[in-house]
């Protein structure tokens, strides 16, 4: 069952979500659930959960950057963001590389970062952010190696379950509610 109530998130946690000025996420295996789905023509297209982009929104809303950031091409993701209001960064090769210049950018230390990713090409930059955070089906190396798991899996709301943590740590849950 995902976390409700600010009290269900760990101290620690807390602590390093209150601090996010900018959250970025993989596409493939974190913001859709990691399939590929390819028509007779070869074209490719991804399903993402519409509540997952209202978490993220909800983020830009209370002052949180949101950039989306992916080793694949990424004409999908970059329409998805662009609907979002985020950035989206595709054909990344270097994942932790875009994200120092990206937070630099933003004028935030990398402790003021949270990144979720699923798989090996996300390690560099989960190693290195203020929260790193992962989706309950990540690979297993991935999952043992960040501060944070979510319940919920790829594409099915783990990156809500995000959004909600860092909102909750700064405070703005309530006055959503209201």
């Amino acid at each position: 069952m995902p976390y409700s109530h600010t009290s269900d998130f760990p101290a620690d946690i807390l602590a390093r979500a209150a601090k996010v000025r900018l959250a970025c996420f993989d596409v493939d295996g974190t913001l859709t659930d990691g399939r590929l789905l390819l028509d007779a023509d070869g074209r490719e297209t991804k399903a993402f959960h519409v509540q997952d982009g209202q978490g993220l929104a909800l983020l830009q809303r209370f002052g949180i950057a949101v950039a989306f950031v992916t080793a694949r091409p990424g004409a999908i993701a970059e329409r998805r963001a662009a609907e979002l209001g985020a950035q989206a960064f595709s054909q990344v090769k270097d994942k932790l590389a875009c994200v120092r210049e990206l937070a630099a950018r933003q004028g935030v230390d990398m402790d003021a970062v949270a990144f979720m990713g699923d798989d090996l090409a996300d390690l560099g930059v989960l190693r290195e952010v203020g929260l790193a955070a992962a989706p309950a089906d990540a690979h297993p190396w991935i999952r043992e190696r960040v501060h944070w798991r979510t319940v919920a899996r790829g594409g099915k709301g783990a990156a809500r379950e995000l959004c909600d943590l860092l909102l909750a740590a700064q405070g703005k849950v309530e006055g959503l509610l209201a």
